[in-house]
């Protein structure tokens, strides 16, 4: 999009519920540090300590259910805090930048599922975040099988928060959103099916950074 700067050394890590994002991030972790390279760990909504707070409150089941504007513009409060506090102090130092989720992550949940419009969000991008990714990883799901595993987690102890409560038609709506800007932008983002065992989909990423770390070199 014009006016976003590209950042080569902020990766994103994009999907629905149950993807695994967790265990692939910590594979990227691992290959940048045997690299040498300094990494900053990170995630939204959070990655502050003011933008946890947000994340509380998008989050939790026991308040009122905010409008999907309210819900828009809070996660777009967050990233703010973010960017500034987090990931553009780390990256003007010459540390890699891991995210579990970001930008994308609006236009495929409040764009996507909420139905907002994608003009409105691109204009927050533009006028709040002004970075975009210099390579996003998008781990693909079916909704029916990414349900079943946080139903596991669920019954581990971890309860849905409110938007893992959402039904599947809104899952399929994100989904079909976070596919359908993998395909408008394929520079950036690498789709990787997340159907195999967890430690074939982190080879998977890691091999889709290590390209684009000699890209960036």
């Amino acid at each position: 999009m014009t006016g976003l700067i590209a950042q080569a050394r902020l990766v994103t890590l994009e999907g629905g519920e149950g993807v695994g994002k967790t265990t692939v991030l910590n594979s990227l972790r691992d290959a940048l540090q045997s690299s040498g390279m300094e990494v900053v760990c990170t995630r939204e909504p959070g990655g502050t300590p003011l933008a946890e707070q947000i994340r509380n409150l998008l989050l939790d089941t026991h308040h009122e259910v905010p409008a999907f504007e309210t819900e828009l513009l809070l996660m777009f409060a967050a990233r703010a805090q973010h960017v500034r506090e987090t990931i553009l102090p780390a990256l003007q130092r010459g540390a890699w930048v891991l995210s579990d989720r970001f930008t994308d992550s609006s236009y495929a949940y409040q764009g996507g599922g909420r139905g907002l419009d994608a003009a409105f969000i691109a204009e927050l991008e533009l006028r709040v975040v002004g970075i975009q990714p210099g390579l996003t990883l998008l781990l693909d799901l079916g909704v029916l099988q990414g349900r079943d595993r946080t139903r596991g987690r669920d019954l581990a102890g971890h309860g849905p928060d409110r938007i893992e409560r959402e039904r599947d038609e809104f899952f399929e709506r994100v989904r079909a959103a976070y596919l359908s800007r993998a395909a408008a932008e394929p520079q950036r983002f690498r789709v990787i099916d997340a159907t195999p065992p967890a430690d074939v989909v982190a080879a998977q990423a890691v091999a889709y950074l290590r390209a684009h770390m000699d890209s960036v070199q």
